[in-house]
């Protein structure tokens, strides 16, 4: 799978250790930044990577920052991702298995590095459940 990373600063650690992880797995990783902890607006790097996977270039991607949320907002302005913030291995299943989330938004200062790896493998490991979620993954994605 084609999985692009993204962060900003505070979550460059983590993000330099799951694009190993994915790399380990088999996984094509693209990087789409930062490259180092020096202060930088996350939104320069989070929405190529969000774009990447809207358009196809990349099937899924993981993005960091201190505690995720503002990426996973700037992943979710775009049409056609479905960015979930998670802390554990279960909100990481329950993102892609409820709301088909194509995108994953970690938050260095809020979980370890262990549960990180945890959650990403959760995450690539789950089918989306379909049925019921079907209907209003559809919502999300219609125009306005």
């Amino acid at each position: 799978m084609r999985i692009a990373v993204a962060s900003d600063h505070a979550g460059y650690a983590y993000k330099q250790r799951i694009a190993r992880l994915l790399r380990e797995l088999g996984h094509e990783v693209v990087d789409f930044g930062t490259d180092s902890e020096l202060p930088v607006d996350y939104p320069d790097f989070i929405r190529p990577a969000a774009v990447a996977v809207a358009n196809g270039d990349c099937e899924r991607a993981v993005v960091f920052g201190g505690s995720g949320n503002g990426e996973a907002i700037a992943a979710n302005r775009i049409r056609g991702v479905r960015c979930a913030v998670c802390w554990n291995e279960e909100s990481a299943r329950l993102a892609r298995a409820h709301n088909d989330a194509n995108v994953i938004s970690l938050g260095q200062r809020m979980l370890s590095e262990a549960d990180a790896e945890r959650a990403v493998r959760v995450w690539l490991s789950m089918p989306f459940e379909g049925g019921r979620h079907v209907a209003r993954i559809e919502k999300l994605d219609r125009p306005d």
